[in-house]
């Protein structure tokens, strides 16, 4: 590798992992996100790099445009995919999102906004994305898109309206949370109904995303009774069948059964209101790297 080529190298990877983190939000897969990236480098390679003069900008334009692309063409695999459609997992407790400090932050990467963030038009999603996640400033985002900033302001108050920020949640510390999930599982491995129905709020809601590829509900299950006898089948077979590992996914503590799936759980004044699994073994691969490399 000559210096020059290492040198283009090494100015790339100073920003790969901002370059990564917008496109997973706009795209909600860490593959597609990763292909992305790569796609952004060749461009980067092969650009005069006197005619660049801020490479993050440069750079984060390039990716936009490149997430914009592919959206239009994931739309169209997404209403053609079996059953409820949810984000790839990603560990996040290494960085690989970004820092996740704050609250706001932790929702930028969240299961329930990304879900969310499927009701907008890919711009509308670019605008929202740039802005909430990453903080830039209308002028910017509009040099980014080639829009007016008066445009971009209008998407964004668009996007903002359409995307009703998901409600508060009760959030326990760590500990608190293991704990409840543990209370959680036991009760579910016993088969013990009438003890798991009191731990879910009246309204609990489990999706679960199979993707057509392992045997997943093809649809929401809604409400205590329902929930709590689907998941007496599916977490005895999870917890008798599979290890377990507690990891920060997506900004939120979840439950990582190696080899079957990710199991996030909302929690609600101390009980349990919503659950989201990831199964489908495709959306687990970039998962299973980040934890063969810890």
């Amino acid at each position: 590798m000559s210096t020059q080529t290492a040198a283009c190298a090494a100015e790339f990877e100073e920003h790969r992992g901002r370059m990564f983190g917008i496109a997973y939000r706009m795209l909600g897969s860490a593959a597609e996100a990763e292909d992305t990236v790569q796609d952004a480098y060749l461009r980067w390679s092969s650009a005069d790099r006197g005619q660049i003069e801020h490479p993050g900008a440069w750079l984060a334009k390039v990716v936009t445009h490149l997430c914009l692309n592919r959206l239009t063409s994931a739309r169209a695999r997404r209403e053609e995919y079996v059953g409820p459609w949810l984000p790839e997992p990603v560990l996040t407790g290494d960085g690989t999102l970004g820092p996740l400090e704050s609250a706001e932050q932790r929702d930028s990467v969240s299961m329930a906004l990304l879900v969310l963030l499927e009701q907008l038009t890919p711009v509308e999603r670019a605008v929202y994305v740039l802005r909430e996640a990453f903080a830039y400033g209308h002028r910017e985002i509009a040099g980014l898109l080639d829009l007016s900033e008066a445009n971009c302001r209008q998407l964004y108050r668009r996007a903002a309206g359409r995307v009703s920020a998901p409600k508060p949640r009760f959030a326990p510390d760590p500990e608190q949370w293991r704990s409840l999930v543990e209370t959680f599982l036991t009760a579910a491995r016993d088969g013990d109904l009438t003890r798991l129905e009191s731990l879910l709020t009246a309204d609990a809601r489990y999706v679960g995303d199979g993707g057509g590829v392992v045997n997943a509900a093809r649809r929401p299950v809604l409400g205590r009774d329902k929930v709590a006898r689907f998941l007496v089948g599916v977490l005895r077979k999870w917890t008798g069948g599979f290890s377990l590992t507690f990891a920060e996914v997506n900004g939120e503590p979840a439950l990582v059964f190696d080899g079957a799936g990710v199991l996030l759980v909302d929690f609600e004044d101390g009980l349990v209101s919503g659950m989201r699994s990831v199964m489908n073994p495709q959306k687990l691969e970039f998962l299973q790297r980040q934890l063969s490399h810890s």
